[in-house]
């Protein structure tokens, strides 16, 4: 099967290309929404998402899908699964993992899913660690992506975030941006699509974050689930998130909130890295077998 999607792989973006021609030449908005297109969605058939906490999907708390958090790779296989016989979905991704560790724990067991795609976002945890070089991290990364592209899937590669929104991490942007030029090098060595987050404002905004100011929120989540999809190129009918207008707080009232959360999470995380512990000890994948994608319903208790 991924010898098959490698095959047919460019030819699918050249399809892609052309439905979207020919839906814009010969059809309205409104017509396309009452007609059945004649072009595939996609081609994909088994999905495994790789990562740490940000493909587990942390910060988009729903307790009724396996692990309890939602996050966008689920969102992004339940747009593939809609229409698509087959379709399975694996998400090997754990909280806190460094890329030491996704290499280790994570590539292989993938590989044996037998995927054609793969999505892949480490090395985060690693940059943001002071003293990391960024160049060393994106060499593991490259050993990962050579592992995931042997059996010819589609691999796709997701840059950093840019940093400099956050007064958090700021002070690390230029180590990012080195990290990321290194991630598109490795990307267009081994023909991967990057998710390119880098330029994506819509998350260079508070009101896309959890309190913890380190992972996405719901709508943080829903917009990396749109990036995606346009990445693969595949039609949906996810909209940009609209969040409610920031709250007014005086300089007195934001310190507060700052001093809390240090109490709360920044302290936390400096703690466990003296102490060598990870979010994730004891975490084990939320969906480690490639299995249909069932979207669960929510729990009415």
């Amino acid at each position: 099967m991924a010898d098959d999607t490698a095959k047919h792989k460019g030819l699918w973006f050249r399809l892609s290309r052309r439905r979207e021609q020919a839906e814009a030449a010969d059809s309205s908005p409104d017509q396309l929404s009452d007609s059945p297109s004649p072009w595939p969605v996609h081609p994909w058939q088994r999905y495994v998402a790789v990562g740490d906490s940000f493909t587990e999907g942390i910060g988009d708390p729903e307790p009724s899908v396996p692990g309890g958090h939602r996050g966008w790779a689920d969102r992004v296989a339940e747009v593939l699964s809609d229409g698509t016989d087959d379709f399975a979905y694996a998400n090997l991704a754990v909280r806190g993992k460094l890329i030491q560790q996704i290499l280790d724990e994570q590539v292989e067991h993938a590989l044996s899913l037998h995927p054609d795609l793969i999505t892949i976002s480490g090395g985060g945890n690693d940059v943001i660690r002071p003293g990391s070089d960024p160049d060393a991290v994106s060499a593991l990364v490259e050993q990962a992506i050579a592992k995931l592209t042997r059996d010819k899937a589609t691999v796709v590669l997701f840059t950093a975030t840019d940093v400099g929104f956050s007064p958090v991490f700021r002070g690390i942007r230029g180590k990012v941006a080195i990290y990321n030029e290194n991630l598109r090098a490795i990307a267009a060595k081994y023909d991967c699509i990057v998710a390119d987050q880098w330029p994506l404002k819509e998350i260079q905004d508070t009101r896309f974050w959890a309190p913890d100011r380190l992972h996405l929120n719901p709508l943080g989540h829903h917009e990396i689930a749109r990036l995606v999809l346009a990445s693969l190129n595949v039609p949906n009918d996810l909209k940009p998130a609209e969040p409610e207008p920031a709250p007014v707080r005086s300089w007195r009232e934001a310190r507060s909130e700052d001093l809390s959360w240090a109490r709360e999470y920044l302290v936390p995380w400096v703690l466990r890295r003296v102490r060598h512990q990870s979010s994730g000890d004891l975490v084990t994948a939320k969906r480690p077998d490639a299995a249909p994608f069932v979207l669960a319903e929510p729990d009415d208790d």
